[in-house]
């Protein structure tokens, strides 16, 4: 086995896939199977590099110096114009080592033209910092250089010909061939077969102990939501029997109402879109009818209302059909995890291929399980957990009713109610959307995704509805008005913000990108507080300034970083409107107690910590334009507090 040459951190000078540039370069890494160096460009590229294709900047300085004198093709003056290259002239005649002589002089001149471009032009500077003034490329650069070198590398073409050894120029020549058509496909080859080496959510460790700890948590809460006192110092909550929170029954509703959601899915309506491109440059297709499926199902428990079916049933059983959740989610990430070990290398997910199975199980092994034309990721990632979610709240408005014997619901369950279908409903909506998102682009498919979308998003995300039944809580209505006012702001910052971005990525040259959102947004406000204190609208709006020249900043992998409207205000303006509509689900349950707010603390760490995730991506895809746009917009998601 070789010993590898080049140090991790070392700074050294690689060549450009398919050109015969160099580049200053960092090793970071070396796989020791395939004999492959991992380097990272200046503007963030990261390419696997042979041994032969690195050299160490000494030794490019060291053949600058030798060839500082005049050009080795004027050195020889006796040659005659009118004869070939390859015909000595008239009274002498070349030797073969006069003739390597010469190739290798011809050599050391197109090292030389190659080294003038080693160091990067301001132009080229400003580019990789992100400058939008200048948005060509380091291919621009190359096809340049080689137009320039083309004669001599006809010359030497010529004098490999006429060589006294063609056979092993021959064979030299063949090997840059084949050198050169590796590099073509270095790069699919690397995303393809790149082990994951950054492992998150505390490593092996800490993913074991979130099997554990994440339906323990579940339960303890829907426990404490039992409780008529669900104080913080009551804990640990008076345990059911074991054999109470299975049965039969409930599994079997379960099963019923998941295979029902993948029939709803299955039906051929709604278009069909294509997602990103995957590492091999193929593009899955996805059918578009969440919104459909949830018509039909609002069309279905109607049908069980209508025929006097007690909705109830689920509040009745709601920790069997919690049990039930997680069992199933069990069962299909083993399978998940099984059928992921047969998958081929470049359907592997980036973040889940550390050949860590305790990990692997986890974050999810392969990228997008399909059975056939079924998307199991795609499929779980809205329908059965989302729609379910507001099943359970009607369920649970129903068991209100009952239990304290009202003619209807309460202020607070009706609330809480109506912003989480509004919820619900704009993501069915806008689906497509959730096709540029980290889960469907990065994240595997296994234990976290899994348990995420079946158990914690039907029966965390209902805790305040769940909370309700057992503990009402009366609000008057401006209190109420105060906290619709509140999610509508966190609902209008969340929408506009995801449709900024959504619409930048498909169509860059949108008018609408345009929009100075956020001024008419504030504007709109102080019209409103002008109002509010019996003023006259003195602040009009001005609405020849609600657009202006679309601004982001280019990067090296084609795509732009947007730093217009919202995206100009924080980096992650989508997840600070979801954090305030979080904030107004809750403030409905009073303030009692703290455990209705467990979803709002929960959110917050769970953004903060998507927010890091989604820093670190961008930071190695985009490199220096990330940085820079870091400084165009310093707060992540909060302004002026985080």
């Amino acid at each position: 086995m070789p010993n590898r040459r080049f140090a991790d951190g070392e700074v050294v000078m690689g060549r450009w896939p398919g050109s015969v540039l160099y580049y200053e370069v960092q090793v970071t890494s070396y796989d020791d199977v395939s004999h492959l160096y991992t380097v990272k460009y200046k503007d963030g590229t990261e390419l696997a590099l042979k041994e032969s294709d690195i050299r160490s900047q000494s030794s490019f300085k060291h053949r600058k110096s030798q060839s500082s004198s005049s050009s080795p093709s004027r050195r020889s003056t006796s040659r005659s114009r009118s004869r070939s290259p390859g015909r000595p002239a008239k009274g002498r005649r070349r030797s073969s080592s006069q003739s390597r002589e010469h190739k290798d002089d011809k050599k050391k001149t197109i090292q030389e033209t190659n080294l003038a471009l080693l160091k990067p032009s301001e132009n080229n500077t400003r580019r990789y910092n992100g400058e939008p003034d200048s948005t060509e490329r380091n291919e621009t650069s190359c096809i340049i250089l080689e137009q320039k070198l083309k004669p001599d590398l006809e010359i030497e073409r010529v004098l490999e010909q006429y060589s006294l050894h063609p056979r092993k120029e021959e064979k030299k020549k063949e090997e840059r061939h084949s050198e050169k058509k590796f590099f073509e496909t270095i790069k699919t080859i690397e995303k393809a077969s790149s082990k994951t080496k950054e492992l998150e959510f505390g490593g092996r460790i800490g993913t074991f102990m979130l099997i554990f700890f994440l339906p323990a948590t579940v339960f303890y809460l829907l426990l404490m939501c039992k409780q008529d006192d669900p104080s913080l110092m009551n804990f640990p909550p008076p345990l059911p029997a074991l054999e109470s929170l299975w049965e039969a029954r409930v599994f079997g509703v379960f099963l019923l109402w998941f295979f029902l959601q993948a029939l709803f899915y299955l039906l051929p309506i709604g278009k069909v879109v294509e997602g990103l491109p995957l590492s091999n440059g193929r593009k899955l297709q996805y059918r578009i009818n969440g919104f459909y499926a949830f018509i039909l199902t609002a069309a279905a428990i109607g049908a069980l209302l209508y025929f006097q079916f007690e909705l109830h049933y689920l509040y009745d059983h709601f920790m069997q059909f919690a049990v039930s959740a997680t069992a199933f989610s069990m069962a299909l990430s083993i399978y998940l995890y099984i059928r992921s070990l047969k998958a081929p290398e470049e359907e592997l997910a980036p973040g889940g291929n550390s050949g860590y199975f305790v990990y692997d199980f986890f974050t999810g092994h392969e990228l997008n399980p399909r059975i056939g034309s079924f998307d199991l990721k795609y499929f779980c990632e809205l329908r059965p957990g989302l729609i379910g979610w507001i099943v359970i709240n009607l369920a649970l408005l129903l068991a209100e009713m009952k239990i304290h014997n009202q003619s209807m619901p309460s202020l607070s369950m009706i609330l809480v109610n109506s912003f989480q279908l509004l919820y619900v409903v704009d993501a069915l909506w806008n689906e497509e959307a959730i096709l540029t998102t980290m889960d469907i682009t990065h994240d595997g498919f296994g234990f976290m995704l899994a348990f995420g979308d079946l158990v914690w998003v039907p029966f965390v995300y209902s805790l305040q509805a769940f909370y309700l039944v057992g503990h009402p809580t009366a609000i008057s209505w401006p209190v109420a008005a105060a906290i619709i006012i509140l999610n509508c702001i966190g609902y209008y910052i969340f929408r506009s913000a995801n449709s900024q971005k959504n619409n930048f990525r498909r169509n860059p040259a949108d008018p609408k990108l345009a929009c100075k959102c956020i001024f008419l947004f504030v504007q709109l406000l102080y019209n409103v507080s002008l109002y509010c204190l019996n003023t006259h609208f003195s602040c009009c709006i001005d609405y020849s300034t609600l657009f202006t020249d679309l601004k982001f900043i280019p990067t090296a992998t084609g795509k732009g970083l947007l730093v217009t409207g919202w995206w100009g205000f924080v980096r992650h303006p989508n997840y600070l409107g979801d954090i305030i509509m979080a904030l107004a689900w809750s403030l409905p349950c009073g303030f009692n107690h703290i455990l209705p707010y467990f979803y709002v603390i929960y959110f917050i760490c769970l953004l903060v910590h998507r927010e890091a995730r989604d820093e670190h991506h961008c930071k190695q895809k985009y490199g220096v334009a990330w940085e820079r746009y870091c400084q165009r917009v310093p707060y992540r998601i909060f302004p002026y507090i985080y």
